[in-house]
């Protein structure tokens, strides 16, 4: 059980998460300081320094939350899909885009322009950075148990088929090598339709209907990489 000094502490964490989310809404990345994460917590600088050190590591622990909050929302979704692997897929995508529109700042953060002097330390932002991949990995390896997945034929080139037996070694994936590269490009395409939306890059009169392209999106992107 913790104890009332424990609970403080995760109450303050918590604060501080929150307010520098806000302050990322308001402001973006470059401009998080501590010192007005202080402020609108109604304390002293320095007693923000003994929770977090730098403003590194207030970014660092911005990206953890997002990407655990990300993988959480696809995680559900994929749960309250059923079994079917092109819903459960369509359901996957759209806990992504519902996520980023949501959340738009926070996901430029971890799927936009780098922060500049920054570097995420992979021993802490790996794990729930992959959240997402690793349950697309999952949602693509318990298609091809079933016989729902039928990725076309691909001639290899041998380094990338290294790279594959690598990636299905440590993630314990079944998948053949086409498979998994169409379940690359299943992961990749949502998250290039997304970030094409998120960011602008379609322009501000090309799509009247953004919901319904990236529907037309997905499906077209299940059905090319053969999930049935």
């Amino acid at each position: 059980m913790s104890t009332p000094r424990q609970r403080a502490r995760e109450q303050t964490m918590r604060d501080i998460v929150r307010i520098g989310r806000e302050h990322l809404a308001a402001a973006g990345p470059t401009a998080l300081s501590l010192r007005a994460i202080a402020r609108d917590l109604g304390v002293v600088s320095s007693a923000v320094y003994r929770y977090v050190a730098s403003r590194d590591e207030l970014l660092t622990l911005l990206i953890v939350d997002a990407y655990d909050e990300l993988g959480d929302a696809v995680e559900a979704g994929i749960a309250a899909s059923g079994e079917d692997p092109r819903e459960r897929f369509m359901a996957a995508a759209r806990a992504v885009r519902s996520w980023a529109i949501a959340e738009p700042s926070r996901y430029a953060l971890v799927f936009g322009t780098p922060v500049p002097g920054y570097e995420a330390p992979g021993e802490r932002t790996t794990g729930p950075g992959t959240r997402v991949i690793v349950a697309l990995l999952r949602l693509f390896d318990d298609a091809a148990r079933t016989g729902r997945f039928a990725a076309a034929a691909l001639t290899i080139d041998p380094d990338l088929g290294a790279d594959l037996s690598r990636i299905r070694e440590e993630y314990g994936s079944p998948l053949e090598d086409a498979q998994l590269v169409a379940a690359t490009i299943a992961w990749t395409g949502i998250f290039g339709a997304v970030s094409f939306e998120i960011f602008g890059q379609y322009g501000t009169d090309t799509f009247a209907a953004p919901s319904a392209l990236f529907e037309a999106q997905m499906e077209a992107l299940a059905a090319g990489t053969g999930l049935s």
